[in-house]
């Protein structure tokens, strides 16, 4: 009789965001004449840029002639792609990563989730609390995480770096030693960015303690101030301890497109002299037959004069939503960050409510949709997120609902 891989069943509950759903749909059934706001899921509104369209049109066209047909295409990428991000994203910060290092895929939520594969189940990971949950659950399917504890909302193997207003949102070095080390900068959910200085720390202790750091660089795009890294690899040593991980979708607005890429350089090596490069090579070409040439041109249209003006308007667009809920929250009483650096605020509940308390109140009483911070981890109680995703309109009628609400 077949047997299930006994380490999905310990996976609590269902994914936040499906929760989120259910509770929208279940409302709206209920409500079908309340209209709702959505400021929860960190999905883009904007349509394609036409520089993209344009970019994509072209491919399909080639994709119909017999003699400009493409199959399967190359496992890492195509050679036109890798090249543009290596000189756009790194060389043009000082950033010595050649085009052979990039590996394009279909997203980052991929990447985050497959690049675990590679390491063994006895790894210890750290993530920060509160946490993307695709880190932790990745982690759990694959063996590495040990029990949960619901009281906690805590793996007994996974190392946690409390994220809290105290430490100013910024993980702090474990006296635990892990084996991974999972970063966002900018931060999802806290939307708070580290510094050259605090990123430098890292990599210097990962170096030290033959660790790995997997870095998630998805909304460096969003990136304002001058202090704060795009890259890890702007961090002198990175190359013999890091991963990054990138996306097209919040920068580009790819979220329906799939696109993004995965850095893995030569130095990387373990203890023993194991070289991580080929063995993502390996992987990848055994279970992973590459990014359509459609995707990839609609990729290579980004880094176009035209395409990096489109993006830098569109980003324009939804930093000004993060400003407005910002100074929105806070003339209304609530204490928030984030939104500076990144399309995510972070404010903490009001009078006393627990985060799904929150969201059930923001929901039924005044038709937002937000995410409780519960769902990151247990250092997200008592916070909730809101994304910046959405248009002028929809995020000043949602200040002004939540400016006329009373709570707790």
């Amino acid at each position: 009789m077949f047997q299930i891989n006994e380490n999905y069943p310990k996976l609590p509950g269902s994914y936040l965001f499906s929760e989120i759903g259910r509770r929208v749909n279940a409302f709206q059934k209920e409500h079908p004449e309340q209209e709702i706001i959505r400021l929860g899921i960190g999905d883009v509104t904007r349509p394609l840029m036409p520089s993209v369209v344009r970019a994509m049109h072209a491919a399909v066209d080639e994709m119909s002639r017999a003699e400009t047909f493409r199959g399967y295409a190359p496992e890492q990428g195509y050679e036109f792609l890798r090249t543009r991000i290596a000189r756009h994203d790194f060389a043009s910060r000082g950033c010595d990563i050649s085009p052979d290092e990039i590996f394009v895929s279909d997203g980052a939520k991929c990447d985050v989730s497959n690049i675990q594969e590679i390491f063994s189940t006895d790894c210890r990971i750290a993530v920060g609390d509160p946490v993307y949950p695709v880190y932790v659950d990745a982690n759990v399917m694959a063996g590495r995480a040990g029990e949960y504890d619901p009281d906690t909302l805590r793996w007994s193997r996974v190392i946690y770096l409390p994220c809290t207003e105290e430490n100013g949102f910024v993980p702090e070095l474990p006296e635990e030693t892990p084996d991974l080390i999972y970063l966002c900068s900018p931060n999802n959910p806290t939307g708070t960015a580290m510094n050259r200085q605090e990123l430098q720390k890292w990599v210097d202790y990962a170096n030290r303690e033959h660790a790995v750091i997997l870095f998630d660089a998805a909304y460096e795009a969003y990136i304002h101030e001058n202090n704060i890294p795009h890259s890890i690899f702007e961090c002198p040593g990175a190359k013999t301890c890091a991963i990054e991980i990138r996306s097209f979708s919040k920068t580009a607005g790819f979220t329906g497109v799939r696109l993004g890429y995965t850095v893995v350089p030569r130095e990387l090596v373990t203890a023993g002299g194991q070289a991580l490069h080929p063995l993502w090579i390996r992987r990848q070409s055994t279970r992973f037959n590459g990014v359509s040439y459609i995707q990839q041109q609609a990729g290579a249209a980004v880094y176009t004069e035209e395409g990096q003006r489109e993006v830098e308007e569109s980003i324009a667009y939804y930093m000004e939503n993060a400003k407005r809920i910002r100074e929105g929250l806070q003339a209304a009483g609530f204490t928030a960050s984030g939104g500076v650096n990144a399309p995510y605020i972070w404010l903490k509940t009001p009078g006393g409510l627990s985060s799904w308390q929150f969201f059930d109140q923001l929901l039924e009483q005044y038709g937002l949709v937000g995410t409780p911070g519960a769902g990151f981890g247990a250092c997200g109680e008592g916070y909730f997120r809101l994304t910046a995703f959405g248009s002028h309109e929809n995020t000043d009628r949602a200040m002004e609902r939540l400016r006329r609400g009373t709570f707790g």
